[in-house]
């Protein structure tokens, strides 16, 4: 008896360590699995950025530093050509305000009814539409652009074109909706339920609660959304290269044509020669972008970080 139960313990042992040696190896693999993923995707972005850079900076052999960034005509293809980067970021600027200008408070506000105010059914269905929204291809937007929303413009500010910033400014504006209102509908619905019934207990209305306790607890999340709206608007291509006119100037207002840099590099690199000082100032237009939006994303981490902070 006792050998039989010792051939059992010794057995129990043996296969208790083989689900451990298998249970180790399933972790190892999946670690180094995804270590190697993680540095795959660091060392394909390097790349990237290197290659982005080192066609660039080619450009400054031509063409000045100063002349590049605040030269104020963009004609690479004339007799002598011009590389001013200065109108296609003001349109890109004009472009990008204007869709917050438009998207930020229509966003937060759908998102606050969606949270707090709508009914079940009702909240159900606006979330369907947002989806659709998103799923929207920026072409579509674009076609619809051309068709409708530019003789809206035309017609109503009494233009000899609709093809104007803020038609690109409306457009892109949809397209950011949908990321705005579901990021910060999730970060106020996030919100621990104690926030709302303690308001409303001490005495406070539910737009009072709205207001003062909730918008400001979920100010983080909404941050957050507004930026990721912003970096979709200022990244957009093809809707505001359809809606825009395409004018490389520096726009006065938001009824004149503009032309923005992500407009600019998928238009002329089709027709660009390769290595050709064209080439590079595309290239380089894209640098200036890069930095743009990094600031961007780095203007958001200290907001947000702040937020964090205040919130501790």
């Amino acid at each position: 008896m006792r050998e039989a139960t010792v051939k059992v313990k010794e057995m129990k042992h043996e296969k208790s360590l083989k689900k451990g040696i298998k249970h180790r190896l399933g972790e190892f693999f999946i670690e180094n699995v995804i270590m190697f993923m993680g540095v795959t995707s660091v060392v394909i972005v390097a790349l990237i950025f290197f290659f982005l850079f080192r066609s660039g900076v080619m450009l400054f052999k031509d063409v000045t530093l100063k002349e590049f960034l605040f030269g104020r005509s963009w004609f690479p293809i004339s007799v002598n050509p011009q590389y001013g980067i200065l109108p296609l970021v003001a349109g890109s600027l004009m472009v990008t305000l204007g869709a917050i200008f438009i998207s930020v408070p229509i966003g937060i506000g759908c998102a606050i009814y969606i949270a707090e105010v709508a009914p079940p059914k009702i909240k159900t269905g606006l979330k369907v539409i947002i989806e659709f929204l998103s799923a929207i291809p920026s072409v579509v937007l674009g076609f619809l652009g051309i068709v409708v929303l530019s003789n809206w413009v035309r017609i109503t500010f009494s233009l000899s074109s609709g093809f104007t910033v803020l038609t690109g400014s409306i457009l892109v504006s949809l397209m950011a909706l949908p990321t705005i209102i579901s990021i910060s509908d999730d970060a106020i619905s996030a919100l621990p339920k104690e926030y709302k019934e303690a308001s409303l207990a001490l005495g406070a209305t539910k737009w009072e609660t709205i207001k003062h306790v909730l918008v400001p607890a979920a100010s983080s999340g909404i941050i957050a959304a507004v930026m990721l709206g912003v970096g979709r608007a200022i990244g957009e291509t093809m809707t505001v290269m359809m809606v825009t006119g395409n004018a490389a100037q520096i726009p006065d207002s938001f009824l004149v044509s503009g032309r923005t840099m992500t407009a600019t590099i998928a238009a002329e690199m089709g027709d660009t020669v390769r290595n050709g000082t064209h080439y590079h100032a595309l290239f380089a237009v894209g640098i200036v972008l890069l930095f743009m939006t990094t600031t961007i994303n780095l203007i958001a981490d200290a907001v947000l970080s702040k937020a964090k902070r205040e919130g501790m």
